[in-house]
């Protein structure tokens, strides 16, 4: 995938992350991890982790919702404190501040730098 397409698709998963929109943000984020170079597909499977975390919250599954957060943290450990423009230190963060908040999870952190 050329890297402008791939940031232009990540910054519209980022924003329906951002507006709640969990489900939509999966597809896209799915969609650019499926096409990404080997280096950067954990950091994109990582933030579907995120989007589907939050997506399983609003769904009632308490037992999906810890183990998507659980893979989120794994996958983008590698990718901070920042990697393409985000900051993901601040996202796993938020990403822990989650765990075990079930149902009511604070949102996540997606900001630059």
């Amino acid at each position: 995938m050329a890297t402008s397409r791939s940031s232009s698709e990540l910054e519209r998963g980022l924003d329906l992350i951002r507006s709640g929109e969990h489900f939509a943000a999966h597809e896209v984020l799915e969609d650019v991890w499926r096409t990404a170079e080997p280096q950067e597909r954990d950091f994109f499977q990582g933030l579907v982790h995120v989007a589907v975390a939050w997506y399983q919250a609003g769904r009632g599954n308490a037992v999906g919702c810890e183990r998507q957060l659980e893979k989120a943290a794994r996958r983008l450990r590698p990718y901070a404190p920042v990697h393409r423009g985000l900051d993901v230190a601040a996202l796993l963060e938020s990403v822990e501040a989650a765990r075990g908040r079930f149902p009511r999870l604070p949102p996540p952190i997606l900001r630059a730098p």
